[in-house]
């Protein structure tokens, strides 16, 4: 396959038919679907069973063992690069990265390495957050412009797009075991001097359930990208 979009899940059992449906139809051709789930209590992994029966395009990765958002994102991105992606997609499954952004991706990146979703170039939308979470995503910014040097305007997206050869480069050097590994991943990209674009996305506010992610573990990844930044140097 030329795509895999590859969905870290947990507890989104009400969000993941539509979102596999959402990516399968987006208008990108050669797409397939990897879900990541982690056992999730809600029965995500099952819904994903039933469907993958008739669906040839959907896979399924369950993880029972070291559960994690960073855990299950460097589990996905290696089975991605094994089932022989050209291009990897990193995308939520709560439904606030639309997969209608990946054709034009698609285009991007055949002038670079990387593409990010982002809601702070000219064209993108972040309308839905709450002033706190705005603020501390504004701050991450500046942080990491800071502390890694990287010049993105929304270096804090988990919505992307690379190379497989890109992935192949560092996968096994990720260690976060938390959302923490999409700043862990820009350090990288920064490190090995992988050029970035970014792609104008609108946030969406979750189709339902609850959000997983709180404006203070936000600030408590700063701390750590500080201690990843003077592990080593660039």
């Amino acid at each position: 396959m030329e795509i895999i979009a590859m969905i870290p899940t947990y507890n989104e059992a009400s969000n993941i038919k539509r979102m596999i449906d959402d990516v399968l139809n987006c208008g990108a051709a050669d797409i397939e679907v990897l879900i990541v789930d982690d056992m999730s209590p809600d029965g995500t992994y099952k819904t994903v069973e039933e469907i993958l029966k008739t669906n040839p395009k959907v896979h399924l990765l369950l993880r029972k063992e070291k559960k994690g958002r960073g855990y299950a994102g460097k589990e996905g991105f290696k089975k991605a690069i094994e089932m022989g992606a050209k291009y990897i997609v990193e995308m939520d499954g709560d439904g606030s990265h639309s997969p209608k952004y990946i054709p034009g991706f698609c285009e991007m990146i055949n002038g670079c390495d990387v593409v990010i979703g982002s809601r702070y170039v000219k064209g993108g939308k972040d309308e839905n957050r709450t002033f706190l979470r705005q603020f501390v995503s504004n701050l991450s910014k500046l942080y990491l412009s800071i502390v890694l040097g990287v010049k993105i305007k929304d270096p804090s997206s988990g919505y992307r797009m690379f190379k497989s050869e890109v992935l192949e480069k560092f996968v096994d050097k990720l260690n976060a075991n938390d959302p923490f590994i999409v700043t862990e991943v820009i350090y990288y990209l920064k490190k090995y001097n992988f050029k970035i674009k970014e792609y104008p996305i609108e946030f969406l506010s979750r189709m339902s359930g609850e959000s997983k992610l709180r404006p203070w573990t936000l600030i408590k990844y700063l701390f750590k990208v500080l201690k990843l930044r003077l592990s080593a140097a660039f």
